[in-house]
C-alpha cells in the first residue's frame, strides 16, 4: 500500500479491555491526542466483553479490580459479575471521552517495522491502513479461546462451544450437556446451567483446588459513603491491597506454609461432598497454589445432584454423539461446553508482528516468550506490550500490573521526545536475556514450579506468564526506562522521513 494512502498516528493501541482502554486514558493524561485504538469486536470491554457465560464474575474483589485513578464507588457486590464489569469500562471510555479515538471492526492483520521510516505498518480487516511511530499491544492474555484437537469432534451431531464464545441462542434446559474442563470458567457455569439440564456431564482432567468464595451484596449506605468520602472506597482498596501482597511470599518463597490454606481448601470440600468416592475424585494430588486457585460456594454442591456425573478423566474422542474418556468412560451428550482457557502462551497477535529482522514475534518466541520488564521484546522497536511475559498474578488484581505497566508507556513516549526528532527504541538482547534469566531463577523456588501441569507453563515446561514478587515491587522496577538496556535508532542525518517532508511542503 502506498504510503500517502497511511494515516499517521504517534499511537496505535491493539484492544480495548482494561489494558487498551488504560493506555488511551494515560496517552490523553500525557497530552497525546494523536492515537488510535484498535478494536477487532463491535464493542470496548475486552475479555468482559466476550466472556457472558452464566454465572460469569470475577474472582477478585471489586475495589481492587478497577483503575485507581477511576474508581467505582457503586459496586453492587464484594465480587461482581461480567455485566457490571463491562458497564465500568463502557462508562470509563465515556468519561474519558475516548470513543473519537476508538475504531471498532477494524482487527489488525499485520503490523511490520519499517526501517527507513522508523514506524509501524498497520493493516487492519476494515482496509484501513495506518504509519504508528508507537503501537501498544493490549490484546490481552485471556482474548483468543484454546480448543483442544478431540478425535471425532469435527462428526459430533449436537451443538459446540467454548465458554468464552457462548451460544445464547441454544436452549440448553432439558438437553445432555458435557462440559469439559474444570478451570474458573467450569467451576462458575456448572452450578448456573446445573438445575435447567437434563443431565450434566463433567470432564474432569485435574481437579482444582477450590477455596469459600466470601461474596456479599455491598449496601447502598456503604455505596453512599464511598461515593460522598472517597477516602473510604480508597482505604477499602488500600486494604484489600496490602492483603494480598502479604500474601505474595507464600507463593513465591515458602510454598510449604500454604498447606495450612490446603486444610482450610479440605474443609470446605468436606462440608459440600459427603460421598468419599465423589470426594475422592474432587481431591487434588498437587500443592494448593501450583493452579489457579478457584473461589465457589456452589460448585461442589452442585456435583453432589442427582443428574451430574463426574468423569474422573479428561475427553479423549467423540463417536457420534458418544463422547469417550480417556479412562474409557462413556456418556451421551446433545450438547458440548469447552470450558479449556485461552491461547496464554503463544499470543495469535505475535504470528501478525514483523520486526526488524524480518521475523515475526512468534518466531523470536518459538523458545518461550520473553520481553523486558514484560513490555518490550528484543528486535521489535518501540513496540510495548500490556500484560506481556511474566506480568500474571497468582493472586491479586491485573489492574494493577497494568497501571505499572502505563507508568512504563508513559515514561517511554517521554524518552523518545527528549531523544528528539524521528527515534527508536529497541530492547537489548542481552538486557531481555539478564531480566528473563532473573525471573526464571526466582520462578525455582515458587509454589507454580512444584511439579503440576498448569497454563502458567509453556510447552518447554518454563513458566512465561507470572510475575514473581509483589506488585509494588513490579511497580518499582518499571517506574522508569533505563535507555542503557535499550538501543537508539535515529533516521540518518538530513532525512525527516515522509511525515517530515510532508510537513515542509505544506
Amino acid at each position: 500500500m502506498a504510503e500517502h494512502e497511511r494515516q499517521h498516528v504517534r499511537v496505535a493501541v491493539i484492544g480495548s479491555g482494561f489494558g487498551g482502554l488504560g493506555a488511551a486514558i494515560r496517552l490523553r493524561r500525557e497530552g497525546v491526542t494523536d492515537f488510535v485504538v484498535l478494536e477487532r469486536a463491535g464493542a470496548v470491554g475486552g475479555t468482559w466483553r466476550d466472556n457472558t457465560y452464566p454465572g460469569c464474575a470475577c474472582d477478585v474483589p471489586s475495589h481492587l479490580y478497577s483503575f485507581s485513578f477511576a474508581p467505582n464507588p457503586e459496586w453492587p457486590r464484594s465480587f461482581s459479575g461480567q455485566e457490571h464489569i463491562r458497564a465500568y469500562l463502557e462508562h470509563i471510555t465515556d468519561t474519558f471521552r475516548l470513543r473519537p479515538h476508538i475504531r471498532l471492526n477494524s482487527e489488525v492483520r499485520a503490523l511490520r517495522w519499517d526501517a527507513d521510516e522508523l514506524w509501524w505498518e498497520v493493516d487492519t480487516a476494515d482496509g484501513a491502513a495506518y504509519a504508528a511511530d508507537v503501537v501498544v499491544s493490549a490484546t490481552g492474555a485471556l482474548s483468543d479461546p484454546s480448543v483442544p484437537r478431540i478425535p471425532g469432534l469435527d462428526g459430533f451431531p449436537g451443538k459446540v462451544f467454548h465458554s468464552a464464545r457462548w451460544d445464547h441462542d441454544y436452549d440448553l434446559r432439558g438437553k445432555r450437556v458435557a462440559m469439559v474442563g474444570t478451570g474458573a470458567s467450569a467451576v462458575q457455569i456448572v452450578p448456573s446451567i446445573q438445575p435447567e439440564v437434563g443431565r450434566l456431564t463433567l470432564f474432569q482432567r485435574t481437579p482444582p483446588w477450590v477455596l469459600p468464595r466470601s461474596d456479599r451484596r455491598i449496601s447502598a449506605a456503604e455505596q453512599w459513603l464511598h461515593t460522598r468520602v472517597p477516602a473510604t472506597g480508597a482505604l477499602r482498596r488500600g486494604t484489600l491491597w496490602g492483603i494480598r501482597e502479604l500474601q505474595v511470599g507464600l507463593f513465591t518463597k515458602w510454598p510449604d506454609r500454604l498447606k495450612l490454606v490446603e486444610r482450610t481448601a479440605q474443609s470446605h470440600l468436606r462440608r459440600a461432598v459427603k460421598d468419599p468416592a465423589l470426594r475422592a475424585k474432587l481431591t487434588p494430588d498437587y500443592r494448593i497454589g501450583c493452579k489457579r486457585i478457584l473461589l465457589s460456594n456452589d460448585y461442589y454442591p452442585a456435583l453432589t445432584r442427582p443428574n451430574v456425573d463426574l468423569v474422573a478423566s479428561g475427553l479423549a474422542e467423540v463417536r457420534g454423539s458418544t463422547l469417550v474418556a480417556a479412562d474409557g468412560t462413556e456418556a451421551e451428550a446433545d450438547a458440548i461446553v469447552f470450558g479449556t482457557g485461552f491461547r496464554i502462551t503463544d499470543m495469535p497477535i505475535a504470528t501478525r508482528v514483523t520486526g526488524v529482522n524480518g521475523t515475526t514475534l512468534a518466531e523470536e518466541w518459538k523458545e518461550g516468550m520473553a520481553a523486558l520488564r514484560g513490555a518490550s521484546a528484543a528486535g521489535f522497536p518501540n513496540f510495548l506490550t500490556i500484560i506481556g511475559p511474566n506480568t500474571g498474578l497468582g493472586n491479586s488484581s491485573m489492574i494493577l500490573i497494568i497501571e505499572s505497566q502505563l507508568n512504563y508507556l508513559a515514561d517511554f513516549l517521554h524518552q523518545l521526545d527528549t531523544l528528539g526528532g524521528r527515534a527508536a527504541l529497541d530492547a537489548r538482547p542481552s538486557a531481555v536475556r539478564a531480566w528473563n534469566r532473573g525471573i526464571q531463577r526466582r520462578m525455582g523456588r515458587t509454589v507454580w514450579n512444584t511439579g503440576c501441569k498448569s497454563w502458567y507453563l509453556d510447552a518447554a515446561g518454563r513458566n512465561t506468564t507470572l510475575w514473581p514478587g509483589t506488585t509494588a515491587e513490579f511497580r518499582k522496577v518499571t517506574r522508569r526506562v533505563d535507555l542503557a538496556e535499550y538501543r537508539i535508532t535515529r533516521l540518518p542525518r538530513g532525512r525527516r522521513g515522509t511525515v517530515g517532508a510532508r510537513a515542509a511542503a505544506r
